[in-house]
This record gives C-alpha cells, sequence and structure tokens, in this order.
C-alpha cells in the first residue's frame, strides 16, 4: 500500500488496518489515488490547457480509468482467485499509455502516473519477480508506444531517450518489494513478541494459581489490602477466621466490626489500633498478640504486617493472622505448673532452712569445730540461692506484680542493699560506691523496689568477674527520680541488649564464661518498676561496662527531711 493511500484510510477514519480490510476495499483504496490524481490534472488541464481534453487519445485514456474504476467498485474481488486482480493495475498502464500519447507535445511527465500501478504491484503478496518485470515492462510500452507509433524512423536514440522513466519505476519496484519484505519481517518479529508476551502471560497466570494454591495451603489466614483498606484477596484459612471472629448475624462486615480485644481479652481494640487500621497508615508490623471472636470462643492471633510500595508509593498491605491459641494455651499451662511446683517446693525448703539455722546456731553456742560447721554454712548458703530461684520462678509464673506503694527513703534503701551486697563483691575484688542526695525518697514499695536493685548489684557483681567498681547512684530531674547501677564489667552487644529482658535470657558470652544464673532477675525487675508506672533502661559496650536506669516519675516522689 502507498503513502497516499495510508493517508487516505487516516482521511476517511477507518478503524482498521490496510491487511485487515476485505481484498474488494483494498482494490478500491488502491485504485483511489491514481483516480484522484488525474481528476486534479484535468482541473488543471481545463484551466491552463483545456486543448488536450479534446484529444482522443486523452479522452480513451480518461474512458479506459473510468472503466477501470468502475470494475474495482461492482466486481465482487473477494470471491475470485487472488491474483486476478492483478488486471486491474494492468489496465491502469494501458490508460497512462493513452493519457501519456494523448499529452505529447501540450505537456511532460504524465508517464510519471506509472508509479501508482507500480507501488499497488509491488506492494502485493502475489509475485516479487512478477511485479518487477511489469514495474518495468508497463511504463516501458507508455514511453515507446509514441515511438512506434509514430511515422518517424525507429533509431535507437529515440528508443534510449525515454528508458529513464522505465527504469526508475523498475528501481521503485525493487525498493518496495525490499521494504515490504523487511516490514513483513519486522510483523513476524512482532507477532513472535506476541507469542512471547501470551507465554509470559500464561506462566504468569500459572505462577498466581500455584500462589493461591500454597496460600490455601497454609494454616495461616493472609489478607491483602488496598491502600483505602479494601480487600483484594483472602486465602481459605482467612475466610474461616473471619467467619469465626464476625459478630453473629453479620454476614458483610467491615474491620472495625469484628471482635478484636486486648490482651486482657475483655476490652475491644480501638478502631485505629486494629491490624488493617495500622497496615493502611504504612506500619509494619510483627506477632502482635491480640484475641478475636467471641467471649466464649475466644482466638489468640499473632498478627504480622507487610506494607505494599510501588512508584506513586503506598499501594497497600499484607496481614498475616496466625492462630497460636493452642501455643498461649501450653504456655499458660506452663506458667501454672511452675507456679505450682514453686509452691511445693518452698514449703520443705524454709524447713530446711530453719532447721539449719538451728544447727547453725547450736554449733555457735556449742563451739563446735571442725567440718560439721562448714558444711551447714555452705548448706544453708546454697538453701538461700535455691529459696531465691523458688521465688523468681513464682513471680515469673504469676505474670503480674502487687505493690503497697510508701515513702521510702532512697539513701537508706541504697545503704540496707550494699550492705546485703558486701560479702559477694569482696569475694568478688568488686568496689562498692553510692552516690545519692540524704533527703531523696520515693514512693514505692520498698520490698519490691530493693528486690529491683538487689538484682541490679548482684548482676552487677556477677558479671564483673576480673574486679572493678560498682556505683550505685540516685538523683531526681525535672520528670522523674532515677537509680542507677553502673559497673565496669564484661558489656554486652547491641544484639544481646534487644533480648535482655526476656524470660530466661542469658547472652553468649555469660554462658562460655560459666557464670550461673537463671535468666530471671532482670525480667522480674522490668515487671516490678512497669508495676510502678516507671522504666528500666540499658546503655552497655563489650568490654566498658553495663549503666541499667531505673527512672520513676514525680507521681511515685516526694521529699523527706534529713534525719
Amino acid at each position: 500500500m502507498s503513502r497516499l493511500s495510508a493517508r487516505m484510510l487516516s482521511a476517511l477514519s477507518s478503524n482498521r488496518d490496510f491487511h485487515e480490510m476485505t481484498l474488494s476495499q483494498r482494490v478500491r483504496i488502491s485504485h483511489a489515488p491514481l483516480v484522484i490524481t488525474v481528476v486534479l490534472l484535468c482541473i488543471i488541464f481545463a484551466t491552463l490547457l483545456p486543448d488536450i481534453l479534446t484529444r482522443p487519445l486523452f479522452q480513451t485514456g480518461l474512458a479506459l480509468l473510468v472503466a477501470t474504476t468502475v470494475l474495482t467498485a461492482v466486481v465482487p474481488w473477494d470471491r475470485l482467485w487472488y491474483p486476478f486482480y492483478w488486471i486491474l493495475p494492468i489496465l491502469d498502464f494501458i490508460a497512462i499509455g493513452y493519457l501519456y500519447a494523448g499529452s505529447l507535445g501540450l505537456a511532460i511527465g504524465i508517464y510519471l502516473l506509472a508509479i501508482f500501478p507500480v507501488f499497488w504491484l509491488s506492494w502485493s503478496r502475489v509475485s516479487t519477480l512478477g511485479a518487477r518485470i511489469l514495474s518495468f515492462l508497463g511504463p516501458l510500452a507508455i514511453v515507446w508506444n509514441p515511438v512506434f507509433a509514430s511515422e518517424e524512423p525507429i533509431t535507437g536514440q529515440r528508443l534510449a531517450a525515454p528508458i529513464l522513466g522505465p527504469l526508475v519505476t523498475l528501481a521503485v519496484a525493487v525498493t518496495v518489494t525490499v521494504m515490504r519484505k523487511d516490514m513483513a519481517a519486522q510483523q513476524a518479529a512482532l507477532q513472535a513478541k506476541d507469542q512471547q508476551l501470551e507465554n509470559a502471560l500464561n506462566l504468569s497466570t500459572e505462577r498466581s494459581e500455584l500462589l493461591d494454591v500454597v496460600l490455601n495451603a497454609i494454616d495461616v489466614g493472609v489478607l491483602v489490602v488496598k491502600a483505602n483498606g479494601t480487600a483484594v484477596h483472602k486465602n481459605n484459612s482467612m475466610e474461616a477466621l473471619d467467619g469465626r471472629i464476625r459478630p453473629d448475624g453479620m454476614k458483610h462486615t467491615q474491620e472495625p466490626d469484628l471482635l478484636f480485644f486486648g490482651l486482657d481479652r475483655t476490652t475491644a481494640l480501638p478502631a485505629d489500633q486494629r491490624p488493617v487500621a495500622r497496615a493502611i497508615r504504612g506500619e509494619s508490623f510483627e506477632d502482635v498478640l491480640l484475641y478475636a471472636g467471641p467471649p466464649e470462643d475466644q482466638l489468640a492471633l499473632s498478627c504480622s504486617a507487610r506494607v505494599l510500595r510501588n512508584e506513586q508509593g503506598f499501594n497497600g498491605a499484607v496481614i498475616a493472622f496466625h492462630n497460636i491459641t493452642p501455643l498461649v494455651d501450653a504456655l499458660r499451662a506452663k506458667d501454672d505448673f511452675v507456679s505450682s511446683v514453686s509452691h511445693e517446693l518452698r514449703t520443705p525448703l524454709t524447713s530446711i532452712m530453719g532447721y539449719l539455722d538451728l544447727a547453725q546456731e547450736e554449733a555457735e553456742d556449742t563451739g563446735l569445730t571442725g567440718a560439721i560447721p562448714h558444711a551447714v554454712s555452705v548448706a544453708q548458703r546454697n538453701s538461700e540461692r535455691l529459696l531465691r530461684l523458688v521465688s523468681d520462678l513464682l513471680a515469673t509464673a504469676s505474670g503480674s506484680v502487687s505493690v503497697d506503694p510508701r515513702p521510702v527513703p532512697v539513701a537508706e534503701l541504697i545503704s540496707t542493699c550494699l550492705r546485703a551486697a558486701a560479702p559477694r563483691a569482696a569475694a568478688a575484688g568488686v568496689e562498692l560506691a553510692a552516690s545519692c542526695a540524704p533527703a531523696l525518697a520515693v514512693q514505692a514499695d520498698p520490698v519490691r523496689l530493693a528486690q529491683v536493685l538487689d538484682n541490679l548489684l548482684s548482676n552487677a557483681i556477677k558479671y564483673s568477674p576480673d574486679g572493678g567498681t560498682v556505683t550505685v547512684s540516685a538523683w531526681a530531674d525535672d520528670t522523674c527520680t532515677c537509680l542507677e547501677v553502673r559497673d565496669t564489667g564484661m558489656g554486652m552487644s547491641e544484639e544481646d541488649q534487644k533480648e535482655l529482658f526476656t524470660k530466661f535470657f542469658r547472652t553468649g558470652a555469660v554462658r562460655q564464661a560459666g557464670i550461673p544464673g537463671a535468666g530471671l532477675g532482670l525480667a522480674i525487675s522490668k515487671n516490678i518498676v512497669e508495676a510502678h508506672g516507671g522504666t528500666i533502661t540499658l546503655v552497655s559496650r563489650p568490654g566498658v561496662g553495663s549503666a541499667f536506669t531505673v527512672s520513676l516519675p514525680h507521681s511515685s516522689s516526694l521529699a523527706v527531711s534529713a534525719p
């Protein structure tokens, strides 16, 4: 198809490509450029060269062109043998030949009209060789016909003079056929790419189906939401979970309607603290514990969320709900077992310690010497250690700490705890120091606060195996009263600091050094401090030491006069 034909398609607002049209439509469009050009020439000749229109040969050419145009319109070319339509460009050559012969002496260059059937033949897919032969012989017949029809003698000069035109049309035919083949190759390449895209789409569909199978095979509820919180995908586990935590009688719910509760299992989670609400705010979180469902059939869920982003920013989130009810029940049973066993151990252990005290007093009163007093002392010391461990287990199993606040002079508390820790510090070669204003006091449970300070001092001494200094300081600022226990011991890494207040956690360096302990003291201390409304923080560096700071808000603090 020529460029003029393509422009005609655009002018006609055709919404189909040329190759998608029927053969009859393609024939009419391919013939139209020649007709339009001849009409324009006739208009020009009628104005400037009216004599040319009166010549019989020119009129014959026009008549033949009109007849060819009628054939393009009335013949059902789609029903005929496909190459048969080549008769039309051949007829165009004949019509152009008459127009050229009729214009001699008045107009020149009319033989250039042959370029239109040349384009038509060359662009067709009937025969490349045939198109090139006709593209040369047709124009050659047009320019040689006047030579043979003339009464003048035929000479080589007269034959060679117009030969440039046929050679040019032959070159055009060769160029067009090469371009058509190149475009055919490009079209084949595009079709190959289309096939690749289709294969990629099929692969993507297969992977999507595989992902659905995988998501439906796991027992974790997976929910995918858009940026506005609308659910776009739920796996089977999520569908089942959604049915269990939906209020009775409600079939279609939004997240604020679902039964989500906090750790106390009775307080409904606020709308802005629910998993989907947090996720669409752009939060990523992991292993958030909450309870869901009616009170008689509650589930313990561990929720995690990851944010989806694209070039425009936030694009939704993926939220996972893991039913950990059996695990929570097992942990509760474990805590109940530990609490029961600890209670059972405490009663005979108290009796053993009482009898050891009596034996120690008897040995002192009678002046008993030898191995027995030493053995009793060792047994007494280890029974005290065992009693502390049992107490820690009881505190850990209970999960909650009750406090009885009252005015506590901080300096006196520190002095008492330092005296109790002095023997252990001396045995470890650790020097104890204190810094506290004598009038400073805090509203707290003296027994519980002493337990915190004892735990911190015990750790500071224990984790300073090569000696050093442990300093206990206390001060008040604008917001709280602080107690700090600082040592120059082994310290710990940032990774260990993240897990330090976890039950039963002990650092790798401590385990390698063989330092005894159950890993409960700091977890218990944290619970006690938080029960007072305060916080406990840590600053530590390996090989430099650690500093634990207990901060109690001023609502728990007061001033007392110095004794």
